[in-house]
């Protein structure tokens, strides 16, 4: 008993065990990082593995703890860090076998010259975790690969098409179409041609709609090597380049997209060997393994926890009491999207740009292109099976049959797309790929494949954007930003549940709320900070949709009379008890909130400048989702004209000046100049250093 008990003792103390981190020995003095005086990093190297070993050690000077969560994710070491939890995420990764494929496919998905990059990433991270060994999670971690690195984006671009909520739905017993996530993220995107510019400029506005902290929320950098690599934009943590941005020539901005991107499949299981699946007339056997999470229950102990996996000739596999599962999605299959990005990072022109789109790599996004050559593109990218038409995919498919079983994805000319359309403009705020244009531009739905089941809803952001923009004539500078910090929802409202009933309430009937609907009739339905109304409408959508959480009822609904009163009869409640009145602005209700500091915060969820908050402290709500980082860009003549603003700031450290020094020009919608002229920059600088200097 005795030895049976130390043996186990020392697998649980097996954390303690310190890994050995050895420096890469990079030459960075061919790396330079310059901050500016907003803190944003500016990287310049010799070659393109340079810069990204740059870009890893200014980041992880910015937001260390983040990324570290990343690379934990794709290493299935999540556990050991954050417990239960992280075992989840582990579990997740073990089931997908995303390490697995990394290591069988990294040779030939990429080019040697963008493993290098990858390598000079790894490096990066790995000197700065050795030079920074209290800032590390979990030593076991480090050193991490470029196999690592890949097996994160693996697992992030499976999530994003559905793999998650898939597998949970499963694991609940509701296998089949896979449901919206419940936090639904939005974003938008417009190109104007130089056609309907005063300037005769194309114009371009990336701006999307993430979280406003965490693995999925914004960084900002400026990439610049000898190579030719030269852009500014956005990456997440963990991210080895600008997932969407501007280069001296051309630039882009992607938004969520709503194909079909997963399949699930019903296995037929033999009635007395649970091991096996019939397809066709063969009975194949199921590959199982156990697999071992490592759990953290205290500081140096973790315990391990076997579980069961499985796979059959479709992906990977679940068994559960309701029947036998598997999923199948194209994300783990075709892993190449890192370098497809870095080759649209690189670009020069529309075709170079599009030439690395149609590698058809990066799984979905929809995506909208201008350049300072006279071209504005959008498509509604996703890396979609062909599928068998006798069979409906949205929902679970019969796994006992090879005729569901694809093999082969459309290419990039079947998806929806427009080039240089006749009405000038091109946009889409999460909506229907079919009407991203005017309407005598947009494209005919019948003319896709149906099996791609590509949204046709529209939405509060589509319907606004219409009533604002022109049909003819031409835009200011000023024109395109009006548009872009438009807080207005559309007269007619399009949100999944229908809420005409608050607009329409007799205040005779209702005598207590008269105030509240009046107010509401009056509101001009714009979500600004001295708004009451703005505020008695957010938290009536508030209170619904916890309501719906709670009971799952769905989205698609119409909120009845007694229902739009009740809610506005909390609201009361709710202002009196916490705000000692029966009305409250939105900017008293509704903060933006960092550190000790919350400000005032504008904007509802889907209107063009959408904000969606959570309940905070003292009956206030903070904005945890919406308006992030943007890039408002003019491509003329020399280099594109820049502004950007990033919600906080360019650190994810308390302590740093750049936490939250960029609150305040966010809320004022104060975007700030930037460049992509390296002497320029230089000139400007606050700092320039290598890394590793002190």
């Amino acid at each position: 008993m005795k030895k049976s008990f130390f043996a186990i003792l020392a697998v649980l103390l097996i954390q303690s065990c310190q890994s050995v981190l050895q420096p890469s020995d990079w030459d960075t003095s061919k790396v330079q990082i310059a901050r500016d005086e907003f803190g944003v990093p500016h990287i310049f190297g010799e070659k393109d593995a340079d810069v990204a070993y740059g870009l890893a050690w200014a980041h992880a000077e910015d937001d260390f703890e983040t990324i570290q969560k990343t690379l934990l994710a794709g290493k299935g070491l999540v556990g050991r860090v954050y417990g239960e939890q992280g075992a989840a995420v582990d579990f997740f990764v073990q089931l997908l076998e995303t390490q697995k494929i990394a290591k069988a496919k990294y040779e030939d998905s990429f080019s040697d010259e963008f493993k290098a990059v990858l390598e000079g990433y790894a490096a990066g991270m790995n000197d700065y975790a050795e030079s920074h060994l209290k800032e590390v999670l979990y030593s076991g971690a480090f050193p991490v690969t470029p196999l690592d690195i890949t097996s994160a984006y693996i697992l992030s671009l499976a999530q994003m098409s559905g793999a998650d909520r898939a597998v949970q739905q499963i694991v609940n017993g509701e296998a089949g179409k896979v449901l919206p996530d419940s936090n639904p993220k939005g974003s938008n995107a417009i190109a104007i041609h130089s056609s309907r510019t005063e300037s005769g400029e194309n114009f371009l506005a990336i701006n999307s709609h993430q979280p406003l902290e965490g693995p999925v929320s914004w960084y900002e950098a400026h990439l610049h090597s000898e190579e030719g690599w030269n852009i500014l934009g956005g990456l997440f943590p963990g991210g080895a380049m600008i997932f969407h941005g501007v280069n001296e020539h051309l630039g882009w901005a992607h938004t969520v997209n709503f194909p079909d991107l997963l399949d699930t499949y019903q296995l037929e299981v033999h009635p007395e060997n649970p091991d096996q699946y019939k397809v066709d007339d063969e009975w194949l056997e199921l590959e199982e393994r156990t697999i071992w999470l490592k759990v953290k229950l205290w500081n140096f102990i973790t315990l391990p926890v076997p579980k069961k996996v499985w796979k059959s000739i479709y992906g990977p596999t679940l068994v559960t009491d309701n029947g036998t599962f598997s999923i199948k999605l194209g994300a783990l299959d075709r892993i190449g999207a890192p370098e497809q990005w870095w080759r649209m990072n690189k670009a020069q022109n529309f075709s170079e740009w599009k030439a690395a789109m149609e590698s058809v790599q990066l799984t979905s996004f929809n995506t909208v292109y201008a350049d300072k050559y006279d071209t504005v593109f959008y498509v509604s990218n996703a890396l979609l099976p062909i599928r068998n038409p006798k069979y409906e995919y949205t929902e679970t498919v019969p796994g006992n049959t090879q005729e569901t079983n694809w093999s082969s994805y459309h290419t990039f000319k079947d998806l929806p797309q427009y080039l240089n359309p006749a009405s000038g403009y091109l946009f889409n705020t999460n909506h229907s790929p079919f009407t991203a244009s005017d309407s005598a531009d947009n494209l005919d739905p019948n003319n896709f494949a149906e099996e791609m089941n590509f949204s046709r809803r529209e939405n509060n952001r589509s319907t606004r954007f219409r009533e604002i923009m022109p049909k003819e004539g031409l835009l200011s500078w000023e024109d395109f930003e009006r548009i872009k910090f438009d807080d207005q929802l559309p007269e007619v409202l399009a949100f999944r549940t229908n809420m005409d009933a608050l607009f329409s309430l007799d205040p005779e009937k209702f005598p207590e709320i008269k105030t509240q609907i009046e107010t509401l009739k009056n509101w001009n339905k714009r979500g600004d900070v001295n708004s009451e109304g703005a505020a008695l409408f957010a938290f009536s959508y508030y209170y619904w949709w916890e309501k719906f959480e709670e009971n799952g009822r769905k989205w698609e609904t119409t909120l009845s009379e007694e229902e739009a009163a009740e809610g506005l009869i909390k609201a009361k409640e709710h202002f009196e008890s916490h705000f000692g009145k029966e009305l409250v602005p939105l900017g008293e209700y509704q903060k933006l909130v960092r550190g000790e500091k919350a400000l005032p915060l504008w904007g509802l969820d889907d209107v063009i400048t959408a904000m969606r908050s959570e309940p905070w402290k003292n009956g206030m709500r903070k904005g945890v989702q919406g308006e992030s980082y943007i890039m408002m860009v003019r491509f003329g003549g020399g280099l594109p004209k820049i502004e950007t603003i990033n919600v906080f700031g360019a650190s994810n450290r308390p302590g740093s000046p750049h936490y939250d020094d960029q609150m305040e020009r966010f809320l004022a919608r104060d975007l700030k100049p930037m460049s992509l002229d390296k002497e320029s920059v230089l000139k400007d600088a606050v700092r320039v250093y290598h890394p590793g200097e002190k």
